[in-house]
């Protein structure tokens, strides 16, 4: 039988529309799929349907994170959110990072109650993030403490001289751009650079007084900038006890009432993936076996270490 024209031109269109409709039937099937993997409780609790204690992972380098922030007023608003626990494991940051965090917990402490669990690390920055919770739980060998802070730079002088190249200006005045890697750092730079970091040395201190109740010159070291372990943090009451996440859990429902059995939620910034199609891409990458959360956190740490700027309250052993 030959068929016309528009019989022809007819079926190629309801094919196109077959092969639309398929292609929708994939994507909604693997959204289901997607739904299935990630089908813990923390997509029902971040929904605000179950109420839980929230879970906060402050890990690798802190910054001023708006995401981190926004999150933190998020689970501030949630009415399911009983309680929160902050799981901290990082070396410190930036210390106008430590403050933005330590500011958004405590108008969250305001809220809701608010403990901190300390793994590996949990020094300088860290420490002023967990400051701001209500109580301080550590394991025996964490690493706290390294309260202070640091200004580094670098002087390539010697560099450029051997590579033969000179670096010329023309500025305001002469304390404009300083510390300077192309230049020697003289008398008044240094000066200026360490009356910055004496305030914000003072400024820690002081939230180290207001938050433990101590004396920092009363600690042997402190005021030096030395770490501790979680036993010695103990004795010297910079934190509060040894203990886990099941003893803080213990001590919320204890001490601040809150109610037995409630699960444990994670509660994660939204990432540059986020939504319908950055949640596909995890649920398909697990699927397949692909650490797509862990390399888009290793990818994160890297990037905030490489815009590290400006006052540092980060402690890392000597090389």
């Amino acid at each position: 039988m030959v068929l016309d024209a528009e019989t022809v031109v007819e079926r190629r269109r309801l094919k196109r529309r077959l092969t639309v409709w398929r292609i929708l039937a994939i994507v909604l099937g693997l959204l289901f799929v997607g739904a299935l993997l990630l089908g813990d409780k923390n997509f029902a609790s971040s929904a605000g349907i179950l109420p839980h204690i929230a879970r906060v992972t402050v890990s690798g380098v802190i910054t001023n994170d708006r995401k981190m922030n926004e999150l933190i007023e998020k689970i501030g608003k949630s009415d399911q959110v009983k309680a929160v626990i902050l799981d901290i494991n990082s070396p410190g940051g930036t210390t106008t990072g430590g403050e933005a965090m330590y500011d958004s917990i405590r108008q969250l402490a305001d809220k809701k109650p608010v403990v901190a669990v300390c793994g590996t690390l949990a020094t300088s920055a860290a420490y002023i993030v967990a400051l701001a919770t209500d109580r301080i739980f550590v394991y025996g060998n964490t690493i706290t403490g390294s309260v202070g802070v640091l200004f580094q730079w670098a002087d390539v002088t010697d560099l450029l001289h051997t590579l033969g190249i000179k670096v010329e200006e023309v500025k305001s005045g002469p304390l404009k751009a300083v510390p300077s890697p192309f230049e020697p750092t003289d008398e008044k730079t240094r000066e200026m650079t360490a009356e910055m970091v004496q305030d914000a040395k003072l400024w820690f201190f002081e939230l180290v007084e207001k938050r433990r109740n101590v004396a920092p010159d009363s600690i042997p070291g402190l005021t030096d900038g030395r770490i501790y372990s979680g036993r010695q943090a103990v004795q010297l009451k910079l934190v509060d006890e040894i203990g886990d996440e099941q003893a803080a859990v213990d001590w919320l429902t204890r001490e601040r009432q809150v109610p037995k059995g409630l699960k444990v939620v994670e509660w994660k910034p939204e990432s540059e993936s986020s939504g319908l199609f950055g949640w596909l891409f995890q649920s398909l990458a697990g699927a397949f076996g692909l650490p797509a959360e862990k390399i888009a956190s290793l990818v994160g740490q890297i990037s905030s270490t490489l815009k590290l700027d400006g006052l540092v309250s980060v402690w890392h052993p000597a090389s």
